[in-house]
């Protein structure tokens, strides 16, 4: 790897590599799943919620503007409870270690 410019004129160019290394080889636990259930999974329950929503309220309402403002609102509410349902195992796993 070519060196950047940028580390031209550091000081510590020398060690950068070895840090870098360093950092590579630590031992801790994977954050995979930590990440998975953050980010991915109130993203596909907000999705999934709003598909469903959309079906339900298509049978019931005729106007598309309350149809659409209907169910983005239930699929946000839906997504805030699966977030403070998570939040309450993470704490009571938290609990338990």
């Amino acid at each position: 790897m070519a060196p950047q410019k940028f580390c031209q004129e550091c000081n510590q160019r020398h060690t950068c590599q070895d840090v870098y290394r360093q950092l590579g080889n630590t031992k801790s636990p994977s954050v995979v799943f930590k990440v998975v259930v953050a980010f991915l999974l109130p993203l596909m329950v907000f999705i999934a919620a709003l598909v469903a929503s959309e079906k339900i309220s298509a049978k019931a309402i005729n106007s598309k503007e309350a149809q659409t403002v209907l169910s983005f609102l239930l699929a946000l509410s839906v997504t805030f409870v699966c977030i403070l349902i998570i939040k309450m195992i993470d704490r009571q796993l938290r609990k338990d270690k």
